[in-house]
């Protein structure tokens, strides 16, 4: 029973094991984190203004702050993680995002509640470039892109339950001060993820960057794999390295095509919307009107959300990510162009709903699906960490512009920044269709070579 044994051809997937799942069942237990906490901010707002006197630019400031962190964390947990590998330092991120969300339940200022929702950003932030590293270095490449996309389906389901959190909160009638238990339920699962953390292996082609060639050798055969395949496997991640330079470092001039896939990957995904869009999605459909309540709205938009990225694992393999990104940016721009123009008056407000519906259903499978996937792949295996930092910090740090802008520029115009999001998805068809390599099936060496890298 083979783990990570290189396909060529891509062809049949191998069969999973137990060792093999509890790897990447832990390492996407980030994702549901990463979700939660990104999330969960869309519950509290009203509750924050009202705590806090905020207008719509300091509310923007408080929902941003979170996204500063993460942008921090992106930008800086390559290096640990090149350095000390995904599992341990995804260790010390566990504990920062158990530190935020008791520290946001317990805030005793507006200045408290910023500085742990930036400590939660920098634990969602490091998490979202080593969880999806640690998942890709040990899937099977016929596997691979279906078994990294379980964190984004775990990011999603993280969004689902807070939501359904915030509901169920908001039911039991705390008081002014619900926000807090909003915020401080998170720290539970946190501490679950990092004791799970504790019982899982380093990544195989981590160790053997490090050359630790008998704990790699532990390390494939605690994850299923048989003495003979486990040398083969160990053979030929050691041709890699050998027919790359010594203390590979990340260069523009060496890796400028993996550099700027992952900048266009990472930048359209949020150009999208998509997060500013369920920041804001109380807010959104309390604008649209409705029969039914925005906690409820949004709720539907969580559970088709998950559907539909599970969708995403589904296909992610079949239809390769290519495929998936271009059919996935058509439809978005449709359903964005529909929401804005039932925002701005010239359709019934009641089609927001469908409209943000018909967004998500192409959003996850495609965009949603393929980001983490496809910035995990594309840098070799020495500069995995600090390549997929940028990639996610690219993420963060337009997610952070984006949400901190969206209230005031929706002050002006609910409909406009609608209309720069589809705007933005015509453009994502375009530049995928004339550049984006397809990558499935691919083994990770093998990407290497044919991006120019190897």
């Amino acid at each position: 029973m083979t783990a990570i044994v290189p396909d060529q051809s891509g062809g049949s997937a191998p069969p999973l094991n137990a060792g093999l799942l509890a790897c990447i069942v832990t390492a996407a237990l980030a994702g549901l984190l990463f979700g939660f906490d990104t999330a969960v901010i869309s519950g509290t707002t009203v509750s924050l203004t009202r705590a806090y006197g905020l207008d719509s630019f300091w509310l923007g400031v408080t929902v941003s702050s979170a996204l500063w962190g993460t942008l921090i964390g992106a930008l800086f947990a390559g290096i640990p993680g090149d350095r000390f590998g995904s599992r341990d330092t995804l260790r010390v991120l566990a504990l920062f995002y158990v530190a935020g969300g008791i520290g946001c339940g317990l805030a005793w200022s507006w200045e408290s509640l910023v500085f742990f929702r930036v400590i939660a950003g920098l634990a969602v932030g490091g998490s979202s470039v080593l969880a999806p590293v640690y998942i890709s270095e040990i899937a099977p490449p016929a596997r691979r892109g279906g078994l990294v996309a379980a964190f984004q389906f775990n990011i999603i389901l993280g969004i689902l339950l807070a939501y359904v959190s915030n509901a169920i909160i908001a039911a039991l009638a705390l008081g002014a001060d619900d926000w807090r238990w909003k915020f401080g339920v998170s720290a539970a699962p946190a501490i679950v993820f990092l004791l799970l953390l504790l019982r899982i292996p380093h990544s195989p082609r981590w160790l053997m960057a490090k050359g630790r060639v008998a704990e790699a050798r532990d390390a494939l055969a605690r994850v299923g794999m048989g003495e003979e395949q486990a040398e083969k496997e160990l053979a030929a991640i050691h041709a890699g390295f050998a027919a790359k330079p010594s203390g590979e470092k990340l260069s523009w001039r060496r890796h400028r095509k993996p550099i700027m896939l992952a900048l266009l990957v990472a930048g359209f995904n949020q150009l999208s919307g998509i997060n500013a869009l369920l920041y804001y999605l109380n807010d959104i459909f309390a604008a649209a009107g409705g029969a039914l309540s925005a906690d409820v709205q949004a709720i539907i938009i969580g559970v088709v959300n998950g559907i539909f990225t599970a969708v995403g694992m589904l296909l992610i393999d079949r239809l390769g990510r290519k495929t998936l990104l271009m059919v996935g940016s058509a439809g978005m721009a449709a359903s964005l162009t529909v929401a804005g123009l039932a925002l701005g008056g010239s359709l019934p407000g009641w089609i927001v709903l469908p409209a943000l519906i018909g967004f998500i259903a192409f959003f996850a499978p495609s965009t949603g699906a393929v980001i983490w996937v496809y910035i995990s792949e594309v840098f070799p295996t020495a500069v995995r960490g600090r390549g997929s930092a940028v990639g996610a910090s690219t993420h963060w740090g337009l997610d952070a512009i984006i949400a901190a802008a969206f209230p005031t520029v929706a002050a002006l115009s609910v409909s406009l920044p609608f209309y720069v999001f589809a705007a933005m998805m015509l453009l994502q068809l375009v530049v995928v269709a004339l550049y984006f390599p397809e990558t499935k099936g691919v083994p990770l060496e093998e990407m290497e070579r044919r991006l120019g890298v190897g």
